[in-house]
């Protein structure tokens, strides 16, 4: 049985970025423009005004300080408060394989081997822009990579769970090397007229090359154990898909975008995803406070600081529980690759670390590995 490796990782990043400052003052001009046309329902109690947001409110609450966006112009317009992305010809490469390509090509440049030797692509994402055809073939399709793809929704957990099924299709032999993707166009599927919400996503894309140990050159990451978790819940939900998206009653309702009970997700899913960790951790014979680095998905920063503090056993320092959501926001799937991307090459050969995810379902994946 072959052992994986993920040996390379790539990273697309929007060119045009949000501050909360913006976002705010779209929001409130939006709130107060609200309030002022139902005046009357609200006197009468029948319709409740809205509350101004802060950059105070989010940054306490999420950790969050700017996000990237595909169309920041369409989501600061208080008239539209939505990306404006116009649907693609069926011929044309549509966007969220543009940006998994440019995601994919970064990584594979690093790899530095043909993609001849990939023998699958995996999309795995919260949201996808059609049924059918698969945007994995459609990727596929546009690097030239022989094989099959298929896609992937575990919400949130879509990364670690492509990890772990990249790794077992290793394990059998089915493949030498997969390529496994994340683009997330989250702003689509928020509703930035939601105050409580208003502020949590960003998009981007990340990918990863998973490898058999048996032709991996050197470096990357040795994959020691996966586990994967789903418990079902109503407290993350969209109800956005093919049934009602051309009912007209359907359009603009709010189940429709992202909705969540925060409070409930905190308290449901922090102890479930450390205690989860740390049992996982045995399987390998791993002591979790020997972790050198954590990657955990990007969600909010006071859920990440929780869990690093139950399973390192002490206040993480920076180094050892990477945020990035304070720049690129909560980018569901792609969060815990982003800051695997962008914080592991200082480590040493040897040093052990966790890529994790948690989210909607709920789910949630844990990737140990160590470095070659």
């Amino acid at each position: 049985m072959s052992n994986a490796v993920i040996a390379a990782t790539g990273l697309f990043t929007p060119e045009q970025s949000i501050s909360n400052e913006e976002l705010v003052a779209a929001y409130n001009a939006y709130a107060e423009r609200f309030n002022a046309e139902h005046a009357a329902e609200i006197q009468e109690g029948d319709v409740a005004a809205l509350t101004p947001s802060s950059v105070e409110f989010i940054e306490k609450a999420s950790g969050i300080k700017s996000r990237f966006v595909l169309d920041k112009a369409g989501v600061l317009d208080p008239e539209r408060m939505t990306p404006n992305i116009p649907e693609r010809g069926n011929e044309d490469l549509s966007i969220m394989a543009e940006m998994a390509v440019a995601a994919a090509r970064q990584a594979i440049a690093s790899w530095g081997k043909p993609v001849s030797e990939i023998g699958a692509v995996l999309c795995a994402a919260s949201n996808m822009p059609r049924p059918y055809p698969a945007l994995a073939v459609e990727i596929q399709q546009a690097l030239g990579i022989e094989g099959f793809g298929f896609d992937m929704n575990v919400a949130c957990s879509s990364a670690t769970f492509g990890i772990k099924t990249a790794a077992d299709f290793i394990a059998s032999g089915s493949v030498k090397a997969v390529l496994m993707v994340n683009p997330e166009v989250c702003s689509a599927h928020l509703n930035f007229r939601d105050r409580d919400s208003h502020f949590i996503f960003g998009d981007v894309a990340t990918a990863v090359i998973v490898e058999s140990s048996e032709t991996a050159g050197a470096g990357g990451w040795d994959v020691l154990g996966t586990r994967l978790k789903t418990v079902f819940s109503n407290n993350i939900r969209n109800n956005f898909g093919f049934l009602n998206n051309a009912a007209p009653e359907g359009i603009g309702q709010p189940d429709k975008l992202f909705i969540q009970q925060g409070r409930k997700v905190f308290k449901d899913v922090v102890p479930m995803v450390s205690d989860m960790i740390v049992d996982h951790a045995a399987d390998p014979g791993l002591d979790p406070q020997g972790l050198k680095r954590l990657w955990l998905h990007q969600a909010n920063i006071n859920m990440n600081q929780f869990i690093g503090r139950k399973v390192l056993g002490h206040e993480p320092t920076p180094e050892e529980n990477v945020i990035v959501l304070d720049e690129y926001a909560n980018t569901s799937s792609a969060g815990s690759i982003i800051a695997f991307h962008l914080r592991q090459q200082d480590m040493a050969p040897g040093d052990l670390g966790l890529i994790c995810s948690f989210g909607a379902g709920y789910s949630a994946g844990t990737v140990f590995v160590r470095k070659r």
